[in-house]
C-alpha cells in the first residue's frame, strides 16, 4: 500500500486528510488521489478496510443497481480477482455458483468474498494512486483538533505527529474527528417525535425477529426473583414504543468460519470463560427452540461470514453503551469482553453437554478459518460498530426519507436497504420471560441521500466531511449504515472535497450542480425508482 508510517513529531501538510481507514476512509482517499490532490489516509489501528477486510463479506446493499463509482469498482475487482481459477483452493467457481442467487456469473460485480480477497484489492487501489498511508496512528481526541473559527487547520495524533490540510474527511465509524471538531452529534434512538418517524426509539410490539420463541425463565434460580438476574438480562423496562433513549443496537464480531477440515480451527475457550453467561442460552434449548443460534452466509472457498441470529446468540446485547464516547483504554475493555462472549458462545455451543448433540455437531463440524486474520488468531480484527456517533447536521435523514415520503434533490448517493435495528436491550416480560427488545426490519424503495447530510453545520466547521458517521435518525442510518454506501459516501465526500479547495469554498458552499456534475462524471447512482 502506498506510504509508510511517518516518524515521531513531524508535520504533513497535503489537501485532504482522510482520518479512518474504513472502506469509506479508502474511497474517499483513493478518489482525492485520482482528482490529482494530495493525501494522507491516516487509520488508528495496524489495518486497512473496517468491517470490508474485517469478516463482513456478504455484502447488504437491497438493490445493488444503487452502487456505482469506485464502490461499484472494488466489487467488480472481487469479480475479476474469482475468474482466476488458482484463487479457488477449496472449492471450484462453478460448485459454488451454482444456484446461488446473490451473484450471477453472468454479472460483472461479485459481492460476496473473503476477508484477505477484499484486502488484496484495497491494497491494489490504493498502490495504483499516490495517497500516503498512516497506520497505528490515534487522534488526540482531547486537544487535538486546532481550529480558527470554523476551520480545522491541524490534527494530532497521540504520538505527536501535527497534519495541515485544506479539507479533512472523518472516516471512522466512531466520529472520533467529528466529535473533537465540536460538531454536533446524537448517541442512541431518537424518540419517534423528535422527527416525525414511527419506528424510531424502543420498540417493543416490533420486535418480532430474532427472539425468544419459548417461555424462557430469567433468573439465577428458576422461579426465584429474589436469586437473581441471569448476566445481561435488565427488569421490566421502563417506557413506551417510540420514545428515545440512549441504548445502542448490539455489535458483534462477523466470524470467518470453514467446514473444510485442513483449514479449520478448533472454536478458542476464552481465558474469562463464565458458563453462567450462557445459561439463558442453555435454558434456551431446554425449552425446546432448537434453532441454530447463527446465520453462516457461505463465501468462496467454503468459508461464512456468520451473522447474528434468532433469541441467543453473537450479538452481545446491551454491552455496548458506552463504546462511542468511551476513552481508548474503555473502548479496548469493551472489544475484549465482546471478544471473550463471542468466543465462549462458540465454544459453548461445540462442548457444553446441555447444548442438544445435534447442534453440538454442528459446531464442532466448523471453526475458524486457519488462512484469515493469521495476526490476530483467525479472530475477526473488526468489532461490527453498526452504529455509535451520528453528526446532526442541517438536514437529518429519516424514515420519511427511506420510505421517498420525502425525496432530498441534492443526492450524493443512494440507499436501498432494510430500515435495520439489531436489539438493543434484553429484559424480563411482566410473566416472568426473558425477552429481546429494539430489533426492527421494515422494508424501503430506493432513495437519494442529501449532501448536506455529510457535512456539518457551517457555523460548526467549514472544511470538514463525514460519510460515515452522517447526518440520520437512528432507524434511517440501519438503511443507510451498509459498506458499499459508506463507499458511495466517501467517494461523493472527496469530490465535494476537491471542489471545495479547487474554488476555495467552504465545503457547504459548493454549489450542488457542480457537485452533481461531477458525480455523474464518476459513475455514481444518484436516483432512480
Amino acid at each position: 500500500m502506498g506510504g509508510s508510517p511517518k516518524s515521531r513529531g513531524m508535520q504533513s501538510d497535503v489537501d485532504v486528510v482522510v482520518y479512518g481507514g474504513t472502506s469509506g476512509g479508502i474511497a474517499a482517499a483513493v478518489s482525492a488521489s485520482r482528482l490529482g490532490k494530495s493525501v494522507i489516509l491516516i487509520e488508528p489501528t495496524g489495518f486497512l478496510g473496517g468491517m470490508t477486510t474485517g469478516g463482513l463479506g456478504a455484502t447488504d446493499i437491497g438493490n445493488k443497481r444503487c452502487i456505482g463509482g469506485i464502490s461499484r469498482e472494488f466489487y467488480r475487482r472481487i469479480f475479476k480477482h474469482y475468474q482466476d481459477p488458482a484463487h479457488w483452493t477449496h472449492e471450484t467457481r462453478e460448485k459454488y455458483f451454482k444456484g446461488r442467487t446473490i451473484n450471477s456469473q453472468n454479472e460483472d460485480s461479485m459481492w460476496t468474498f473473503e476477508p484477505h480477497v477484499a484486502s488484496i484489492v484495497f491494497d491494489q487501489m490504493l498502490k495504483e494512486t499516490k495517497v500516503q498511508v498512516v497506520l497505528n496512528q490515534r487522534l488526540d481526541r482531547k486537544e487535538g483538533v486546532h481550529k480558527n473559527e470554523t476551520t480545522i487547520e491541524t490534527i494530532r495524533m497521540e504520538t505527536g505527529e501535527l497534519y495541515r490540510a485544506k479539507v479533512f474527511i472523518d472516516a471512522t465509524y466512531e466520529g472520533d474527528l467529528m466529535a473533537a471538531a465540536g460538531v454536533s452529534y446524537h448517541v442512541g434512538r431518537e424518540a419517534n417525535t423528535t422527527y416525525g418517524e414511527t419506528i424510531n426509539g424502543m420498540q417493543m410490539e416490533k420486535t418480532i425477529h430474532h427472539q425468544f420463541v419459548k417461555p424462557v425463565d430469567p433468573y439465577i434460580t428458576p422461579g426465584d426473583p429474589n436469586s437473581g438476574l441471569l448476566p445481561n438480562i435488565v427488569p421490566m423496562t421502563q417506557g413506551s414504543d417510540g420514545d428515545g433513549d440512549h441504548r445502542l443496537q448490539a455489535y458483534n464480531y462477523r466470524m470467518c468460519t470453514t467446514d473444510i477440515p485442513a483449514n479449520r480451527v478448533p472454536w478458542p475457550k476464552p481465558q474469562r470463560y463464565n458458563e453462567l453467561d450462557y445459561e439463558l442460552l442453555l435454558r434456551n434449548f431446554e425449552a425446546a427452540d432448537m434453532r441454530l443460534p447463527w446465520a453462516p452466509i457461505w463465501m468462496p472457498n467454503r468459508k461464512t461470514d456468520v451473522n447474528n441470529n434468532f433469541a441467543f446468540s453473537t450479538d452481545y446485547i446491551g454491552k455496548n453503551y458506552d463504546y462511542p464516547d468511551a476513552d481508548y483504554a474503555r473502548r479496548e475493555e469493551i472489544l475484549k469482553d465482546h471478544e471473550s462472549y463471542q468466543q465462549g458462545l462458540m465454544w459453548t455451543l461445540a462442548n457444553h453437554p446441555r447444548v442438544p448433540e445435534s447442534i453440538r455437531q454442528v459446531f464442532q463440524n466448523n471453526g475458524l478459518a486457519k488462512d484469515e486474520f493469521l495476526d490476530n488468531g483467525h479472530w475477526p480484527r473488526q468489532l461490527y460498530v453498526r452504529e455509535a456517533r451520528r453528526l446532526v447536521s442541517d438536514y437529518v435523514m429519516t424514515e420519511k426519507n427511506c420510505k421517498r415520503i420525502e425525496v432530498v434533490n441534492d443526492s450524493v448517493g443512494m440507499g436501498a436497504y432494510n430500515m435495520d435495528s439489531h436489539n438493543t436491550q434484553r429484559y424480563v416480560t411482566p410473566e416472568g420471560h426473558a425477552r429481546n427488545e429494539g430489533d426492527v426490519q421494515i422494508p424501503t424503495k430506493p432513495y437519494p441521500i442529501s449532501a448536506r447530510s455529510i457535512f456539518p453545520k457551517k457555523a460548526e466547521c467549514s472544511n470538514l466531511l463525514i460519510p460515515v458517521c452522517m447526518s440520520a435518525s437512528h432507524i434511517a442510518y440501519g438503511s443507510i449504515r451498509m459498506e458499499p454506501v459508506f463507499m458511495v459516501l466517501g467517494q461523493s465526500a472527496s469530490e465535494l472535497a476537491c471542489l471545495a479547495i479547487d474554488h476555495r469554498q467552504s465545503v457547504q458552499d459548493v454549489p450542488y450542480a457542480a457537485l452533481q456534475k461531477r458525480l455523474l462524471e464518476v459513475g455514481q447512482v444518484l436516483d432512480f425508482q
